[in-house]
């Protein structure tokens, strides 16, 4: 399968169940790979026929604005959920990590991957 990617999206959220993570923003790195459900894109070269990353993220930007997620994991979920069912992607991996959240490690996250 053909995949968009975005790599090392960056968003300022609230995240997380600890009292420090209910009122200081933390930021996320994001990965994503769209699986690809329109082929025609490939001969077509138009816009219409392509999942518009630029969308993607702002829509991303959209679902984290002003509300608070206890868990990576349900946040890596409902970007999915998003990705399949709002851009008609044929499926997505989705990783989300929080950045120097514990001592002697880069990043702490998980890792998603769901199909239509």
């Amino acid at each position: 399968m053909d995949h968009i990617f975005i790599r090392d999206f960056r968003i300022e959220t609230l995240i997380g169940f600890h009292k420090r993570e209910r009122i200081v923003p933390q930021t996320l790195r994001l990965d994503l790979e769209i699986g690809i459900a329109n082929t025609a894109v490939f001969e077509s070269d138009k816009v219409t026929d392509c999942i518009d990353y630029e969308k993607v993220t702002l829509r991303i930007r959209e679902l984290v604005a002003g509300k608070h997620f206890n868990l990576v994991e349900t946040l890596a979920e409902r970007i999915a959920r998003i990705v399949l069912d709002e851009f008609g992607a044929a499926s997505v991996k989705v990783s989300a990590a929080k950045l120097g959240i514990l001592r002697n490690a880069g990043l702490v996250g998980v890792q998603i991957e769901r199909k239509r």
